[in-house]
């Protein structure tokens, strides 16, 4: 098995290098309006933003998300129908002029998604893991001048039309191969996560980060739930790289776009330094737990009355009878500077074919 992944320098909200219907999922973290960090990359992008942060933040803040929407536009045009957009993205509060206000950036996309004719989906709220000893702002102790942290992100959800069709045997059967365990679908189908905000470190040696990244966990969970191996996931905000990484890991193509040029050798980096045994380790956890999972279930008790020949162990039903959970074995750009990711069409799962490697 094999899987391309394309990174493209421009305006995201100009996707030329993506044909229409060619994509099966959008997964990103924009910038977020009205976070401070994110002004000059807004501003770059309409001067006028700059003119009114002062004198009419409101104003400002919907110039922000108007550019935003022009990505939503192409995000529908680029996915096939069934296709699915998922946005991190977190409100934000500001003090502007001597005046506190929340940004409620999440309802103002989900409101252009659906104008623009997304289905709406349930969402996901990141509840990030803080070690913080203050949880409020403003007067301390005393009543009615003090304001709630936020101490979550969103995750938004939406389709592109009806479900996906499986009307083949071929095809219901690659879509049986990319299930989830049981006891996965469990944690990862609810709507509150519980997730540190840090990224795995899965580079032979550190890389840049830019501070926004969002946790590799993050990614590779809706990549897993919202796609199959072989399909292509889009990262319109690829940043560092993250969304393109958890691709990888989950045997999915990728491409991605971001709009700062200096960008893309921290991007390439990343890649390049992807270490196989830490990834392949990342892989194997998804078993091991699941072997946990299933010996914790029967010593209690209770059945497990499925089997799956190709991982070679029990499982929770019919459906997860197939899954392939396969092991990478090497990456390469080619002469057009995609990276070909090379795979284990059937891993065994009981050993890691590199050095042992302990994953926290």
């Amino acid at each position: 098995m094999k899987t391309n992944h394309s990174i493209y320098i421009g305006a995201s909200q100009h996707m030329s290098s993506t044909e229409d219907n060619t994509v099966d999922l959008v997964v990103t973290s924009p910038p977020y309006p009205m976070i401070e960090m994110w002004d000059e990359i807004m501003t770059n992008q309409n001067p006028q933003i700059a003119d009114y942060l002062q004198k009419d933040p409101e104003k400002a803040f919907e110039l922000m998300h108007k550019e935003l929407d022009k990505v939503w536009k192409e995000c529908l045009r680029v996915l096939k129908p069934g296709g699915f957009l998922c946005i991190n993205i977190g409100d934000a509060t500001r003090t502007i002029n001597g005046n506190f206000t929340l940004y409620n950036n999440h309802s103002r996309i989900s409101k252009a998604c659906i104008e623009l004719g997304f289905v709406g989906l349930p969402n996901i709220i990141w509840r990030k893991q803080t070690n913080a000893p203050n949880k409020f702002m403003g007067s301390g102790m005393l009543p009615c001048g003090a304001y709630v942290t936020l101490e979550h992100e969103w995750i938004l959800v939406f389709r592109k039309g009806d479900k996906r069709a499986y009307k083949t045997a071929d095809a219901k059967l690659d879509r049986m191969k990319s299930s989830f365990f049981w006891e996965e679908r469990n944690v990862w189908f609810s709507d509150v996560w519980e997730i540190k905000g840090t990224r795995q470190n899965l580079q032979k040696s550190n890389t840049r980060e830019r501070s926004a990244a969002f946790p590799f966990e993050v990614p590779y969970r809706l990549i897993n739930m919202f796609s199959q191996k072989g399909d292509t996931i889009l990262d319109p905000f690829l940043g560092t790289g993250t969304t393109m990484q958890a691709a990888i890991l989950a045997g999915r193509n990728s491409c991605g776009y971001d709009i700062d040029a200096n960008f893309e050798a921290i991007i390439r980096d990343g890649i390049e330094k992807l270490d196989l045994d830490l990834c392949n380790a990342l892989i194997k956890k998804r078993f091991d737990s699941h072997k946990e999972f299933v010996d914790n279930r029967e010593k209690s008790g209770k059945d497990v009355k499925h089997f799956n020949n190709t991982i070679n162990y029990k499982v929770m039903t019919k459906q997860e009878s197939e899954i392939e959970l396969n092991y990478l074995t090497s990456i390469r750009i080619n002469k057009d500077g995609e990276y070909v990711v090379e795979y284990e069409d059937h891993s065994d799962l009981t050993t890691i074919p590199f050095k042992n490697i302990y994953l926290q």
